[in-house]
């Protein structure tokens, strides 16, 4: 399963497929900050979202289902949250997961968003995301996401505001809704209410691959 609140040198990084790769493991696009100034934006980013909609860390993690201490560390930036927690999160403020790393408006000028330009998250338990579109006007945002075999979007299922599509690529997901297990082989489809608790794990021998379409609701109509 998928490990949250481990040490911040093995946060999610902003890495750039295929270039980019350093000696230490590390990969990043050109000016991009590191995996701790990483964790350091996207907590300031959360913080002044959740002060904005004038809720607590409370009122959060009651709409999310993360707990108040992970949240409190997410927004100091010591601890690194899985994928699926940084969605419900940004979810829960109105955000797509991409706005808390990129400037959504750079994608604007062209219909096309090439594959050098999608900025791939990856986090430290084997699950990676690359986004591929983000439509703030229409809530939605498409990404491709990987894991490896025995790992999961998230510790614990989420749920937040929205609607999720997905479509199973390659390999196999368990695609957990509410204490019900579905799962996935490439082809499958499956779509579910975020407000559904839920969690996407790895159980098959190879790495599974997935199209994934978030449409989030924003909250108190922002």
């Amino acid at each position: 399963m998928a490990r949250e609140g481990h040490a911040p040198g093995s946060s999610p990084q902003v890495a750039a497929e295929p270039d980019g790769s350093r000696p230490d493991g590390e990969a990043r696009l050109p000016g991009q900050p590191g995996a701790n100034e990483m964790l350091q934006v996207v907590g300031s980013s959360i913080r002044m979202a959740r002060k904005r909609h004038r809720m607590t860390l409370q009122d959060l993690a009651d709409q999310t289902g993360v707990s108040v201490s992970m949240l409190s560390m997410l927004e100091r930036g010591v601890a690194s949250p899985s994928i699926g927690t940084l969605v419900s999160v940004s979810s829960a403020l109105g955000l797509h997961m991409a706005q808390l790393f990129q400037d959504s408006a750079a994608q604007a000028s062209s219909p096309v968003r090439r594959r050098a330009d999608q900025v791939v998250i990856q986090a430290a338990e084997g699950v990676s995301r690359r986004l591929v579109h983000t439509d703030v006007e229409h809530d939605l945002e498409m990404v491709v996401n990987e894991y490896e075999p025995g790992t999961s979007s998230s510790k614990t299922p989420v749920h937040h505001d929205g609607m999720e599509f997905g479509l199973i690529v390659s390999g196999t997901l368990t695609v957990n809704l509410d204490d019900v297990d579905y799962v996935l082989e490439s082809g499958d489809g499956i779509a579910y209410s975020s407000a559904t608790p839920h969690v996407l794990t790895n159980n098959g021998p190879v790495k599974a691959r997935a199209v994934w379409i978030n449409v989030a609701f924003r909250p108190d109509g922002a």
